[in-house]
């Protein structure tokens, strides 16, 4: 009997009703509007034109994407005039220039130049590199850019930089070096004789004379680019010619020491990179361009290792105000004498030391003609330490 009462009570349940109230049928069974000969006439009735009776709750509408809008409330229709407001304001963004395009320094170089293909090098050889840090006597920046002809071309960056701090003496170290372009791998040429100054400066630092032997370094630098073509030729021995064909570079190796009369200097060259001196927007060359002081043009030949000429190092102190500089051509050919708006721009942006990527981004101007790489290291000296 109890089990047939309780499915009774399932089959035919009993629905409460409160007075005054129409009783909300049981869920499977028919509204009596929507039954034949219900109030309002025969056949199928909607019920309140689609309106749910108010005792009910509204459901949440869902769109296609299975988003939920609580009572019915959808996104409102962008209307045609904010689609055109933000076609606008897009333009403009993109027709408004970055603070990271490239410097245009009068005539930019040639817009089929600005298009960047990646390098064709067995070797990671990256579009750009930069350095800076300080020690108690000097500030240093280092930055070396690919240049526009060779990001169209996909060839690597030729030029390369080190620098390094002798803690002992407070010596600054430097090298600068700017690949033949006629020797396919003078990038990786230039990457060896730099790595090779830097530690033979070190090394003599770290001598009972804490001198540097500069004829000697020199030829270390260029016995190790012949060892380095060995190496990458896979040749049975070192081979000058060889490595004079395939990986020929220029280099300036310096350094700068926290003497008690001043911050002194001392630099050697081979090739045509250089040095200057920077003070009060004026540039002393401090080593030979290609650029006499009558305004003649040295020959394009230039020396280069592993070939090792003569050389007596260009030493000097520094004076208060001035600021050290040693580059490769593609930063020297702009430069020239420094009375033309390369040389107003260096002397804007390095009247202090620039944030690190701000030193690289004014290295990679646009000047037309002048599309070569671009290689540039600059000292700051701490001049209250002299005082």
């Amino acid at each position: 009997m109890n089990l047939w009462r309780s499915l009774k009570s399932l089959l035919f349940p009993v629905v409460d009703t409160v007075p005054g109230e129409q009783a909300v049928p049981a869920r499977g069974t028919a509204r009596p509007s929507e039954t034949a000969g219900g109030s309002g006439g025969g056949g199928l009735h909607r019920a309140d034109s689609g309106r749910r009776p108010e005792s009910e709750p509204e459901l949440p509408d869902v769109d296609s994407r299975g988003t939920v809008y609580p009572q019915q409330r959808r996104p409102e229709p962008v209307q045609e005039a904010d689609l055109r407001e933000r076609e606008r304001r897009e333009l403009e963004r993109r027709e408004r220039p970055s603070p990271w395009e490239p410097v245009v320094l009068e005539r930019p170089v040639s817009e089929t130049a600005w298009r960047t293909r990646p390098p064709e090098s067995t070797t990671y050889r990256p579009d750009c590199v930069t350095d800076g840090w300080s020690t108690g006597f000097f500030t240093i920046r280092a930055a070396s850019v690919r240049g526009y002809e060779h990001r169209f071309r996909g060839t690597p960056r030729q030029d390369d930089i080190a620098v390094a701090h002798h803690e002992a003496t407070g010596t600054v170290v430097f090298a600068v070096a700017d690949g033949v372009s006629d020797a396919p791998l003078s990038h990786i040429g230039a990457t060896s004789v730099c790595r090779s100054a830097i530690n033979g400066m070190l090394a003599a630092l770290d001598g009972p004379e804490v001198e540097v032997d500069w004829q000697g370094l020199l030829q270390q630098a260029a016995w190790q680019l012949c060892e380095q073509a060995r190496l990458s030729l896979r040749l049975p021995e070192v081979d000058p010619r060889v490595a004079d064909e395939q990986m020929a570079t220029t280099l300036v190796a310096g350094l700068v020491r926290p003497l008690r009369e001043g911050p002194v200097v001392e630099v050697v060259q081979v090739g045509d990179s250089s040095a200057w001196i920077l003070q009060q927007g004026g540039y002393q060359r401090l080593l030979r361009t290609k650029h006499s002081g009558d305004g003649a043009v040295y020959s394009s030949a230039t020396d280069a290792l592993p070939r090792v000429p003569q050389v007596k190092a260009s030493t000097g102190v520094l004076t208060p105000g001035q600021v050290l500089l040693a580059g490769t051509d593609g930063f020297g050919d702009p430069l020239g004498d420094g009375d033309g708006v390369v040389g107003d721009h260096f002397a804007r942006a390095l009247a202090e030391p620039p944030p690190i990527l701000k030193f690289a981004h004014d290295l990679d101007f646009s000047r037309e003609t002048f599309d070569d790489d671009r290689t540039l290291f600059v000292l700051w000296p701490h001049w209250p330490k002299w005082r």
